[in-house]
């Protein structure tokens, strides 16, 4: 068989560099953005950000890309309109401000101890021997986040040195002085133990007091039956204590004012917080969304260079690379919220009556519903609604929250999830407490109501929800 030469013709998507970028900003979140404009702004020097008090660059000239740089294929360009999206962006972040007063900045809030800190402080006024000391620093660096001691003592006594001459017995009197210290409960090796160190700290017969008798069968239920009380057994638990139920419901409410986690309090979190990318109101009985001021970077190319590059437009190099790179971004940047704010609108249009009467008027809604309104890809729809949120009178959201499963009804036509969520929320909060509902009574009344749901789906949508089965729901 002889080689031979043939020509062959054939089409080929090929994702350029600003196609690429216009999608991996697509898919950023707020926060994710700033970061990314952040490594631009320190590898670019064409590119900077414009603060809030200086003169906004000429439109023409610097900020708009060339005509000739099109739009991404699944980033349609702006729609006319009124509010076409401005050439800067506003930014949610300034940096260091001049006139900033160093002192001010200095004067921070102290953190709060450690757990760790906080024992150890108390530790330096206990009086015990150094020995004994030592042995319970060693322990108090052994607790977890929530003031457990999660290994056992034999475990410890094993990493000690050999010369020590340190058993479990030591370790366990180490152990009482720990649980002696604030605050109450810590240094237990269970739930139940963490329980009954704070019931026994207590005193009952002072004013105020819970009682002996409550105190007492408390501290039983605690000791010895807490999988009883968690399970409602009522029944089996006032036959192993002897309590009526006035006396059982009194020791129920007072092990429920117990700390189950004594540590926690002392416990470094950051709250996470989100930034709504777009704001929606209601303007003349019309939901409108619009875009986030503070949420929109405000960028523009930088003067100097740009005049310094058209200097030297023949000659090319890396300022000219640079200067491209920077329109790209500032496009790129525009594109992306201004389809962030259309998928918004086209789902605020579908979901007005969520926004007017809540949850329970959630109507199903599909990506490829909002895809095909706009004209673009369901992957577009499904880039935008991750991780943008939008803040409504009825809270913050993110976009994906709006879509969603359905159920159907006997009329035809479909529930959402959502809005079965919230009913079944509605139903749980009026329900007897002394004989809740089931799954499957909550099912019939969903039946009534015109929405076909089965059990397990009702059962797998309250474990969402975080409602307890009907048992645990039961009180005496």
């Amino acid at each position: 068989m002889k080689p031979t030469l043939q020509f062959r013709l054939s089409q080929h998507l090929t994702l350029t560099p600003q196609l690429q970028q216009s999608i991996r900003l697509l898919q950023l979140s707020t926060v994710e953005l700033n970061q990314e404009i952040e490594r631009q702004l320190m590898e670019n020097p064409i590119l900077e950000r414009e603060d809030g008090d200086a003169e906004p660059a000429p439109r023409a000239a610097d900020d708009v890309p060339p005509a000739a740089e099109s739009a991404p294929t699944e980033m349609p360009e702006p729609q006319e309109r009124g509010d076409e999206l401005p050439a800067d962006f506003a930014s949610p972040w300034r940096g260091e401000q001049e006139g900033d007063d160093d002192g001010d900045r200095n004067q921070a809030a102290p953190e709060s101890p450690t757990l760790r800190e906080h024992l150890n402080s108390q530790l330096t006024l206990v009086h015990i021997n150094a020995r004994d000391r030592s042995l319970v620093s060693m322990l108090i660096d052994a607790l977890d986040d929530d003031g457990y001691l999660t290994q056992p003592l034999e475990e410890i006594a094993a990493l000690l040195p050999a010369g020590a001459e340190s058993g479990v017995d030591e370790l366990a009197i180490a152990l009482r002085h720990l649980q002696n210290l604030e605050p109450v409960g810590v240094g237990a090796r269970s739930p139940s133990e963490c329980l009954v160190l704070q019931l026994r700290a207590m005193r009952p017969d002072e004013p105020g007091g819970p009682g002996t008798r409550c105190h007492a069968i408390a501290l039983a239920i605690a000791d010895r039956h807490l999988e009883l009380l968690a399970a409602r057994e009522y029944a089996r638990l006032k036959a192993a204590t002897g309590a009526i139920d006035e006396e059982l419901r009194a020791a129920q409410q007072l092990i429920r004012g117990l700390n189950p986690r004594p540590g926690a309090a002392f416990s470094r979190t950051e709250s996470p917080y989100v930034i709504p990318d777009v704001v929606v109101r209601k303007l003349r009985n019309v939901w409108k969304a619009s875009l986030n001021q503070g949420a929109m970077p405000r960028l523009r190319i930088n003067r100097f260079y740009a005049e310094l590059t058209a200097r030297q437009k023949n000659s090319g190099g890396s300022l000219a690379t640079q200067l491209q790179e920077a329109r790209w971004l500032i496009k790129n940047v525009r594109q992306r919220f201004d389809t962030i704010l259309r998928v918004t609108q086209a789902i605020v249009d579908r979901q007005r009556s969520f926004l007017d009467h809540g949850e329970v008027a959630m109507r199903p809604m599909v990506l490829r519903e909002i895809a095909e309104v706009l004209g673009v890809h369901e992957s577009t729809v499904s880039r935008v609604t991750t991780q943008k949120y939008m803040a409504t009178p009825r809270g913050t959201f993110e976009l994906k929250y709006f879509f969603g499963s359905h159920v159907a009804t006997d009329t035809g036509g479909a529930a959402s999830s959502t809005a079965i969520r919230a009913l079944i929320k509605q139903l749980v909060a009026a329900e007897d407490a002394h004989d809740p509902l089931s799954d499957s009574a909550i099912a019939r009344l969903l039946g009534e109501q015109g929405i076909v749901v089965a059990r397990r789906t009702i059962a797998k949508y309250r474990e969402s929800l975080q409602i307890p089965s009907v048992n645990q729901r039961k009180t005496l």
